[in-house]
């Protein structure tokens, strides 16, 4: 079943850093803004990162990235896929990174797993941002502990 990318990109002017996904979970995709299964540790990683709390609301969750001038988007506009997972996905076509980094102040790109750096890759591979890719912070990547996950993002996300 084909699958659409119904929210946009988050990110202010001043954006340095763009965390990219592969493309949008269900649960992000009923509500509509990213990382919204319960079971990601995106939001548990940032928050660690940086020590602060874990933001709860959407609210909180936008100004936390603000706060730290991080955009939020996926490599994926629409996709043939089933449910949420990245392996099945199919005839990608990809979302305008290119516009996105036109809006924005952004340095560097933090790709969020192996799905998200293959498509990148795969569609993006000429844009001239540096680029690094990190364990996914899905419940998928259970060989990585919070703590783990928390110790391989921390460096990128303050460098």
């Amino acid at each position: 079943m084909r699958a659409f990318h119904e929210f946009g990109p988050f990110f202010r002017p001043d954006s340095r850093l763009l965390i990219l996904g592969s493309f949008p979970s269900v649960k992000s995709r009923e509500q509509a803004f990213y990382y919204a299964h319960p079971q990601n540790r995106f939001w548990r990683v940032l928050a660690g990162s940086f020590g602060e709390s874990v933001p709860e609301s959407l609210a909180e969750k936008q100004e936390l990235l603000a706060r730290h001038k991080i955009a939020l988007w996926d490599a994926v506009e629409s996709c043939e896929i089933n449910g949420s997972s990245d392996a099945s996905i199919k005839n990608a076509v990809p979302t305008d990174i290119a516009r996105l980094l036109s809006q924005t102040s952004v340095k560097r790109i933090i790709l969020n797993g192996k799905t998200a750096e293959r498509m990148f890759m795969k569609f993006h591979a000429r844009i001239a941002v540096p680029s690094v890719c990190l364990p996914s912070t899905s419940p998928a990547n259970a060989s990585f502990t919070l703590e783990r996950l928390i110790s391989e993002w921390r460096p990128a996300l303050l460098g």
